[in-house]
Formats: C-alpha cells, structure tokens, sequence
C-alpha cells in the first residue's frame, strides 16, 4: 500500500469511488475520474485528451478513446504507441450529458494558462483533495489507484492477462502483473478448487 506517497497505490473500492466522486466540486474534475476509472489509462496522458479524442464532430461520444502516442508513457525501448479504448457504456453515458467546454482544442484546458492542458500537479490536487474530503487519506490511493484497479477488476472478472496486455498497451508482462492486487479470499478460493 502507498504510505506518504511511497509504495504501491491502492485498489478503489466501489464504494469509496462514489465517496471521492461526490468530493469532486466540477463535472470537468468528475469527467477525469471516470475516464480514469473506464479506461485504465494513466492521468498524464488523459489530462492531454483532445475533444476529438473522445466525441465526433457532433459532439457525441465516439464508439472508442484516442489516447495519442505523444502522451503516453514510453516503452523501455522509448517508443510510444497510440492507444485506442472501446468506449465503456457507462462512460459513454456521462459524456452524453458532459457539456463540451468547444468543439476542438483541450478536453481539460487549463484555466491558468489558456491553450494548454491542466498539469499532471493540477489533476493530482485535485484528486487528493477530495480523497482528503472522503476520508479516505490513510487507504493509499492515488491517480495511479485507477489504473490497478482497472487492470485488477478485469483480472478478477476472469479476463486473460493477454487481453489485459493488449487493453493496456503494456509491451512487458512482468510490468503488467505488478498491477494485479490479488485478494487472501480470492486465494482461498483457488485453493478451495482444488
């Protein structure tokens, strides 16, 4: 677990993701959680999503996220690949009711500082601020709580590591598994098949 920024980030409970949202003040800040939350991508590649990363041309969302090579992090080998997400029913539905802030442009402008994106130290104030708010401090998340967590439920939910490999982009398995939080029950579980 993170303690004091150190260590593992922690998984997010259903539960305390509602508690976090609900500290969140603006639809901008609760659109970056869910995007988060949906699609497993870090939060410095999503605070530069572009509008048309995500709606079409009539401002309605599309059928997957673009997350652009420019803004993910490099493999080992420093190369870096677009990433493209289907686009979560759930998510699909917030962003039906998201009011674009301009049909191109940042999807998370900075209101400091016009024609750029918010900072990564912008989004992750943010994100304390309001775990802060919950109550939830001493549990260890962080903006990287959504990524295990996103790459941990689709483990629990029985989806291939392979599939998850190529959800995520990771180019290295070994990188991959650190992000899977096995559970003591779902341990005994497996030794219960037996």
């Amino acid at each position: 677990m993170k303690i004091d920024r150190h260590g593992q980030s922690a998984i997010i409970s259903d539960a305390d993701y509602v508690k976090i949202r609900k500290g969140l003040k603006s639809k901008k800040s609760k659109l970056l959680l869910d995007l988060a939350r949906y699609s497993g991508e870090r939060w410095g590649a999503l605070i530069q999503l572009q509008v048309e990363d995500i709606f079409d041309d009539r401002g309605r969302p599309r059928s997957h996220i673009t997350i652009r090579a420019s803004t993910r992090k490099a493999r080992p080998d420093g190369k870096r690949f677009t990433r493209q997400i289907p686009m979560h029913p759930q998510l699909a539905e917030i962003l039906e009711g998201y009011q674009l802030p301009s049909a191109t442009g940042w999807l998370f402008e900075s209101p400091i500082l016009p024609g750029q994106s918010i900072s990564l130290r912008a989004a992750d104030f943010m994100l304390r601020s309001a775990i802060d708010l919950a109550g939830l401090s001493h549990k260890g998340y962080s903006t990287h709580s959504t990524r295990r967590t996103f790459i941990t439920r689709l483990h629990e939910r029985g989806v291939d590591i392979h599939t998850i490999q190529k959800i995520t982009g990771h180019s290295d398995l070994k990188a991959l598994i650190r992000y899977i939080d096995v559970s003591p029950d779902r341990i005994n579980e497996a030794i219960a098949v037996l």
